[in-house]
């Protein structure tokens, strides 16, 4: 078999960081290559590299057997190389077609106008030709996330590319969408195309490729057929020891009443309905799981609980005392850690460095004449958390998201707190970090904490919480048991339907949501609560899907890696 792409001895340096040293990588002609590794171990990079982004200091570049050199990602394209980022570059008023074809458009006359009808019926064929449902008159920013995946790829299948790298592709496609890329790999492998996929997560390596290398800081471990490999040998190339992959915890015993949120509602500018009527408590030596489909409210009520939004009605009280005027800086120094869903908005100062950001949510507590930093905190925050870093005093920008999200969580967890706020905390994190990451959540518990743990994925919520509030349409329709529902019931919940069993029996009356009855043991309302029918429920059909159930094909382990942002 022949090679698609040969990269010899790349080595890749950033101020303070080799980012590729010396890194070896084979890819077969018509097969599917993953490339695995940890947050900062240079996968991206070295696609990078191959795409023309960036120049490597030392190495060469066959394509087909023939060296070439990248000045620029024109240049890679015109060897056949097309990389989808996990950002996509999309213009989302344009449509499907104008999107594919921007910049090289069919000519109409005299080659002065665009043939519009050209464009389209040239898309049209090629979803055609690998199977693609796409709408081309279709605008971007009314399609879902994974059409907008679809587009991507058919943009480089448009101009030309033979091997396809697709950089962390999962990381924001649900369960039903994952499944349908899959599909895609295997038709456009099918084809004669070469894809090389960047992933964090174990399960896809295994799935979805033939061939798996492995990269850990920035030098190459390993490469295995995934026929001859498992997940736990993955693993350990991946971090360098030995990674426990199932979350191992003791019973819990909940204490008393750390938070209580009584009736909150939240809308959004438009008056839209976000959060409808929600009640719980969350008790000491417990772990409350939230689960739900994005944009069924469960941000906006990370967001009251973390003290950076304002219920328009309802209360919240932390140890008996109201807090739900207090700010997020009183919320601090009562004891609540607090990690944010998007964490460059509310977790970092993005063009702050470390020593700086270490800071955040003490610098009132500064004095006259105290310096404006914390240069102790985030060293021990970097050593402790494996924060990969060329020193404390580069930009947080300067950092990968996962590293980023590290950096973040050892700040939180640091502050000692009695309530922890985690919302998706491992998001964007491998398997090594991810580890650490829950037995931090179950050692918050077991000295008493109170944790609610906010996520998009079942299995971490399963294996993690001790009871499960699942959310839909902004209201709790039900509190589980995780030990006795299983993914496929949660998922039913999540898309608004109710199992026939498995509900925790302190909220059997939360089997009829809209009832607008009160569970007696969390106090969780079980409104069902229709945000209208004006078209503000804005998910998707794929969304809804999530009532299949089907376990996401990751190898069903909450220790998988995330998609995250890597160099």
């Amino acid at each position: 078999m022949s090679h698609a792409v040969e990269l010899r001895g790349i080595t890749k340096r950033f101020p303070g960081v080799v980012a590729n040293d010396a890194v070896d990588l084979t890819v077969e002609e018509g097969t599917v290559h993953a490339i695995l590794g940890e947050n900062g171990a240079g996968k991206s990079t070295l696609m990078n590299v191959l795409y023309g982004l960036y120049q490597p200091e030392e190495g060469e570049i066959l394509v087909d057997g023939q060296r070439r050199s990248f000045d620029s990602p024109q240049d890679a394209i015109d060897a056949g190389i097309g990389m989808i980022h996990q950002h996509f570059k999309l213009v989302d008023t344009l449509t499907v077609a104008e999107n594919v074809t921007l910049g090289s458009e069919p000519r109409g006359r005299f080659g002065l106008t665009t043939d519009r009808e050209a464009a389209r019926e040239a898309v049209r064929d090629l979803a055609d030709q690998y199977g693609f449902d796409v709408d081309p008159d279709a605008r971007v920013e009314d399609v879902s996330v994974g059409e907008q995946q679809r587009v991507e790829i058919l943009k480089a299948l448009y101009r030309g590319s033979d091997t396809l790298v697709l950089d962390e592709p999962t990381a924001v496609l649900t369960p039903q969408e994952v499944e349908g890329l899959f599909e895609i790999i295997e038709e456009l492998t099918d084809q004669g195309k070469t894809v090389i996929f960047i992933t964090h997560k174990l399960g896809e390596a295994t799935t979805a490729a033939e061939t798996v290398t492995v990269l850990r800081d920035g030098k190459h471990v390993g490469t295995v057929p995934t026929a001859e490999t498992t997940r736990e040998s993955l693993a350990e190339m991946m971090v360098g020891r030995e990674v426990l992959l199932e979350v191992e915890r003791s019973a819990s015993e909940p204490g008393e009443v750390v938070l209580e949120a009584d009736s909150l509602s939240v809308t959004d500018a438009s008056g839209v309905p976000q959060v409808a009527d929600v009640s719980f408590e969350v008790r000491a030596g417990e772990i409350l799981g939230i689960a739900g489909v994005d944009g069924n409210g469960q941000s906006q009520l990370a967001e009251v609980v973390g003290g950076v939004r304002r219920p328009d009605e309802g209360r919240l009280r932390l140890d008996g005392r109201d807090v739900t005027d207090d700010s997020r800086r009183e919320r601090i120094d009562a004891g609540v850690a607090y990690v944010p869903e998007d964490r460059q908005k509310r977790g970092l100062v993005m063009e702050f460095d470390l020593a700086d950001n270490a800071l955040l949510g003490g610098q009132h507590h500064l004095e006259l004449g105290d310096r404006n930093s914390d240069p102790e905190t985030a060293a021990e925050i970097v050593e402790t958390y494996d924060v990969a870093t060329a020193g404390l005093d580069v930009a947080a920008e300067s950092l990968s998201g996962g590293n980023q999200q590290k950096f973040i969580v050892g700040r939180e967890f640091g502050r000692d707190p009695g309530f922890v706020l985690a919302s998706h905390p491992t998001r964007g994190l491998d398997v090594g970090s991810i580890e650490f990451i829950h037995d931090r959540l179950l050692a918050f518990r077991d000295e008493d904490a109170a944790v609610l743990l906010v996520s998009s994925k079942l299995d971490e919520l399963q294996q993690l919480s001790d009871r499960i509030a699942v959310m839909y349409d902004g209201s709790f329709v039900g509190v589980v048991d995780p030990e006795s529902t299983t993914e496929q019931e949660l998922g039913l919940m999540m898309a608004g339907e109710q199992p026939d069993e498995g509900t925790d029996d302190r909220s059997t009356d939360a089997r009829a949501a809209g009832a607008g009855a009160r569970t007696d043991g969390d106090g969780a309302r079980t409104d069902g609560g229709d945000r209208g029918t004006d078209g503000s429920d804005a998910r998707t059909a794929d969304d809804r899907a999530m009532a299949d159930g089907r376990r996401q094909p990751n190898g069903g382990s909450a220790i998988d890696g995330d998609g995250g942002d890597d160099r």
